[in-house]
């Protein structure tokens, strides 16, 4: 891999968890943002994706990428640029690690673009891009995680109705 950029965070979730919404492409443009359309081209026998088109629309940046991604269980997923009209590569991943008070996530990217930019420019391109993404999954997994925990809190008790 190139030169890459790399953050982490912590998410009070499992793995398991983590992972799901990871792999929930059809979600992706209710909590990434730049995401605006999703279709998953390919899936593995574990019923995975491996291989997705992805619109994007950052302001100023609308590009149309399909990625190849390969899944090793609950411990990392990552990904490689099939095609793209702005970029000439884009490698990244996502490797889950569990913890004492939660589950640490990596997020490292690499890009390269078509048009000349300045290696400074990119690896702070990247660092937003990045720091976005793990802000929007942690938010995306720990609210899904609290509404799920809400929902068996006992609001509702079985053979109550009247």
């Amino acid at each position: 891999m190139a030169e890459h950029t790399r953050s982490s965070t912590t998410i009070d979730a499992t793995p398991a968890r983590i992972m799901a919404v990871i792999a929930d492409f059809a979600a992706y443009p209710e909590w990434t943002g730049e995401v605006k359309e999703v279709e998953v081209l390919g899936t593995g026998p574990d019923g995975r994706a491996e291989q997705v088109r992805l619109l994007l629309d950052a302001g100023a940046i609308k590009d149309e990428h399909v990625l190849a991604y390969t899944w090793d269980g609950e411990r990392q997923v990552s990904w490689t640029l099939v095609k793209s009209q702005m970029l000439k590569s884009l490698d990244g991943s996502y490797s889950l690690a569990p913890g004492r008070s939660g589950t640490e996530v990596t997020y490292q990217l690499a890009v390269d673009v078509k048009i000349p930019m300045l290696g400074m420019i990119k690896r702070k391109a990247e660092k937003v891009i990045i720091d976005r993404a793990l802000a929007g999954l942690k938010k995306r997994v720990e609210s899904a995680s609290a509404s799920a925990a809400s929902d068996t809190s006992g609001s509702h008790t079985p053979g109550a109705e009247g």
